[in-house]
């Protein structure tokens, strides 16, 4: 009996005398989240975590760079005051959709500027409800998809070959097709092929144009009658009269 005081069964009053358990200590940091934070940096799709009133809780360079800043300036700001939603209408319709407790992907035509005096960039701010979802409000992830502007078209290429240069001198000066061949030694398919080619390379749609492109691209010489080719060495060759 003597010995029920040591060791034993928890619960039959027994080992009362050992030590607590240690307390706890504080949490270790989330590697995950350094994880995140790093990888959203590498991520060239500008992205920005909100709150549900639009505050940036962290964005990536990306975002920070569409306004020629870094991201810790970005935290605090509100990211409707750095874009211009195209239809106010939308962003009342996401802001209800939140309020409902509706989680989608919601997409806003913006507009804003890099800086003053800088023109204007267009795009479209892809929000999406994201965290734990029994959180009210939801934290916001903001994707940006920058619409580039369509890029000019290639300049047309003013370069021509000595026939080409040729039958443009002798098109200009009234020639028909079987003059110029039988001046050139060419048929008329070989000359139609030529005129052919040089309006799909001008972008341009019979032969008025194409003598007038040639005039504007200095591919023939403005200042002589009968009509020549600018470059010397071009040819020279003249309609008949």
């Amino acid at each position: 009996m003597g010995g029920a005081a040591c060791g034993g069964a928890p619960g039959d009053g027994r080992g009362a005398d050992r030590e607590p358990p240690p307390s706890p200590g504080p949490p270790a940091a989330d590697p995950y989240r350094d994880y995140f934070v790093m990888l959203l940096d590498r991520i060239p799709t500008p992205i920005a975590v909100c709150r549900a009133d639009g505050e940036v809780l962290i964005a990536n360079p990306a975002m920070a760079a569409q306004w020629g800043a870094v991201p810790g300036q970005l935290r605090g700001r509100n990211l409707l005051d750095r874009f211009r939603p195209r239809d106010r209408a939308q962003v009342a319709r996401v802001m209800e959709a939140l309020r409902l407790g509706r989680r989608s992907r919601y997409p806003v035509e913006v507009r804003w500027r890099t800086g003053p005096g800088e023109p204007e960039r267009q795009g479209e701010l892809t929000i999406d409800p994201v965290g734990d979802p029994s959180a009210e409000p939801p934290a916001l992830l903001a994707l940006l998809r920058v619409h580039e502007p369509a890029p000019p078209p290639p300049a047309p290429q003013a370069a021509t070959s000595p026939v080409e240069a040729r039958i443009l001198a002798l098109a200009a000066g009234g020639a028909t097709t079987a003059a110029i061949g039988g001046t050139l030694g060419l048929t008329v398919d070989g000359v139609n092929y030529h005129l052919t080619r040089l309006a799909r390379r001008w972008r341009v749609q019979g032969r008025t144009a194409l003598v007038a492109r040639a005039y504007v691209l200095g591919v023939l010489d403005p200042a002589h009658w009968p009509p020549a080719p600018a470059v010397p060495g071009d040819g020279g060759a003249h309609a008949p009269g």
